[in-house]
């Protein structure tokens, strides 16, 4: 049996947001007050700009992280455990509500369609106070599979 091998798929801007468009899992990776890393597992979107988006609330660590230190990075990962994934970097926007409502209203069109009712969506938002962390991707992949390396498929 042939072992699986490792992949790295280097891909342009387009190719990226195309690959992460139906992946919705990821880990938000934010820097702590004292530079450390925290880490935010999270659904995640891609608006009309070509962001990635999250929704949050404003007292979550990671909206703290992003509105003190913008700088952050997205591991968006596929529902199989074993397929593709990439790394994005980029710089974070945090939009608190009631701002966040329409690019909340983006961020649900973008990852499950049409809402039933958009004014109850709407209220809802605001209701909870939601926010959106925008990213935009300014360094990103290889998009990569894991597996052996290739030099073991020679030796099977």
């Amino acid at each position: 049996m042939a072992p699986n091998i490792a992949t790295n798929t280097a891909v342009s801007l387009d190719e990226l947001l195309d690959f992460v468009r139906p992946r919705h899992r990821a880990i938000l990776l934010t820097r702590r007050a004292d530079g450390s890393p925290q880490g935010s597992p999270l659904t995640c979107g891609v608006d009309d700009s070509g962001r990635i988006v999250v929704s949050t609330y404003p007292e979550r660590a990671k909206t703290r992280n992003a509105k003190r230190d913008p700088r952050v990075s997205l591991i968006v990962l596929s529902d199989d455990w074993n397929g593709p994934w990439v790394q994005i970097d980029g710089t974070a926007e945090v939009i608190d509500s009631p701002d966040s409502v329409e690019p909340l209203v983006e961020y649900y069109r973008n990852i499950a369609g049409e809402h039933p009712d958009w004014d109850e969506y709407r209220a809802a938002m605001v209701k909870q106070g939601k926010s959106i962390i925008r990213v935009t991707p300014e360094r990103w992949g290889p998009v990569a599979t894991g597996g052996f390396p290739a030099r073991l498929a020679e030796d099977s």
